[in-house]
């Protein structure tokens, strides 16, 4: 039993030594700093680090699950890649979910001429069904939504 314990601890300690060392990093500076929370539950904030990293949002109480009250929030966030590129996202969260718009992000492709003739035969707006006459108009995805297929 006692060897079993010692093989068990020189094992650990084996793990231990061989996961990566990370130096000491440098704590990154935080250049700009605004927030306020007001009792009627509302609140925002806005922040910059001095690695170009910044994010501000808005928020208000908002609807909820049925019988709760939730929160819907307007914000955006930005930062520099490894690849040198900024990346800019802008967002709001509510009963629709989280929902972020930006250059970089993939949009649905457009709707084939058939189809959107189709829905407007059929009397729908062809705009309900993320496209309109000539293609579809962009749409961030709907985080948490049911997944949707395209092509």
């Amino acid at each position: 039993m006692i060897c079993k314990v010692c093989l068990l601890g020189a094992a650990v300690l084996a793990a231990c030594s061989a996961a990566p060392q990370l130096g000491a990093q440098k704590p990154i500076a935080i250049v700009r700093l605004d927030s306020d929370i007001s009792p009627d539950g509302t609140f925002s904030y806005t922040y910059e680090t001095e690695n170009r990293i910044s994010a501000s949002a808005q928020g208000r109480p908002g609807n909820g699950p049925p019988g709760e009250e939730g929160q819907a929030v307007q914000g955006q966030f930005s930062f520099v890649a490894d690849d040198g590129q900024t990346y800019s996202v802008q967002y709001t969260a509510d009963e629709n979910g989280f929902l972020p718009q930006g250059a970089h992000l993939p949009t649905p492709p457009p709707l084939p001429e058939a189809i959107v003739r189709s829905l407007q035969q059929q009397g729908l707006n062809p705009a309900d069904y993320g496209g309109a006459a000539g293609g579809a108009a962009p749409r961030a995805p709907a985080f948490g939504a049911p997944p949707r297929r395209f092509g």
